[in-house]
């Protein structure tokens, strides 16, 4: 059985859009290669960091919200700290609860985009 997880992460905001996108599908393509299946991703744009990193104070915010097994992680989170373009990350394994709430959240933001039309 596959775990869900979520992971976050903050790419410098020197990149331009393009660059972005490319660490984007390079993130995505190593959880698809290795077995793993994307089930939502978001990206929150270039936000204040609540502390300076590398000498930044803004960066931008990317999650994926994933199943796949523990060993991918493991592979996914080397290729994160190998990446000179990614400030900082995280990823955790959601619980029953967590994959419920997301759903819900998910269901709820489609309801207020379709209400704005």
């Amino acid at each position: 059985m596959l775990n869900q997880y979520e992971t976050v992460f903050i790419a410098t905001p020197v990149l331009s859009e393009t660059q972005m996108k490319e660490a984007v599908q390079k993130f995505k393509k190593i959880i698809t290669d290795n077995g793993g299946e994307i089930v939502h991703e978001e990206n929150w744009g270039l936000k204040k960091l609540a502390y300076p990193i590398q000498k930044k104070s803004t960066g931008f915010y990317y999650l994926i919200e994933f199943k796949g097994s523990g060993d991918l992680i493991e592979k996914l989170e080397i290729q994160y700290r190998r990446d000179e373009r990614i400030l900082r990350f995280l990823t955790f394994k959601m619980n029953k609860f967590a994959v419920l709430y997301a759903e819900k959240k998910r269901k709820q933001k489609e309801a207020e985009k379709i209400t704005e039309e």
